[in-house]
């Protein structure tokens, strides 16, 4: 089995989550009056489309490629990432921090190891370029524009953010076992 029922149920959440996390962020309704509502659905759904497949991709790229050198995988969410992303979305900080999960795998060597934490990252950076080439062409609506706007900022900056040598970013984790 790929995925176990409580990874299925820690992707569901985190996809609700940063959605709602991201809602406020996007300012995707053209309401004025929409904005202000911390609930508003279809913002939240935007956000969703928009940001979950980068989010939800990354991490399933560490998970894929971790198992694919034959280790047991898993993804697990970060509750005080989503409270702090959600506490931030609440008061209306005005800027972003979001780190809804992880993924945890065993026993790998130092280049499998720095080779599973690029995998996320370079996603971001695929996705970001497959946004990027979409958003040329002449016949989208302007819900689309909005989507593929919003998930190319979205892997742009998941990217850059991404692979910073710090930890616990995958940057460090690339370099980590060289050290």
């Amino acid at each position: 089995m790929i995925f176990s029922l409580i990874e299925i149920v820690y992707l569901g959440i985190t996809v609700l989550a940063v959605g709602f996390i991201l809602s406020g962020m996007l300012h995707l309704s053209r309401d004025p009056l929409k904005l202000s509502r911390l609930f508003e659905w279809e913002n939240i759904k935007i956000a969703m489309l928009a940001a979950a497949p980068g989010i939800i991709l990354h991490e399933l790229m560490h998970k894929f490629t971790a198992m694919g050198f034959g280790l047991r995988a898993m993804y697990e969410i970060w509750p005080t990432g989503l409270l702090i992303g959600a506490i931030l979305r609440i008061v209306n900080a005005g800027f972003m921090l979001l780190a809804p999960g992880y993924v945890v795998f065993s026993g790998a060597s130092p280049i499998q190891t720095t080779l599973i934490a690029l995998a996320g990252p370079l996603t971001n950076g695929m996705l970001w370029g497959i946004a990027y080439v979409a958003l040329r062409r002449k016949d989208l609506s302007i819900r689309a524009i909005l989507i593929l706007t919003a998930t190319k900022e979205i892997n742009k900056w998941l990217f850059i953010f991404n692979v910073i040598p710090i930890p616990p970013l995958d940057g460090f984790k690339a370099i980590q076992p060289w050290m």
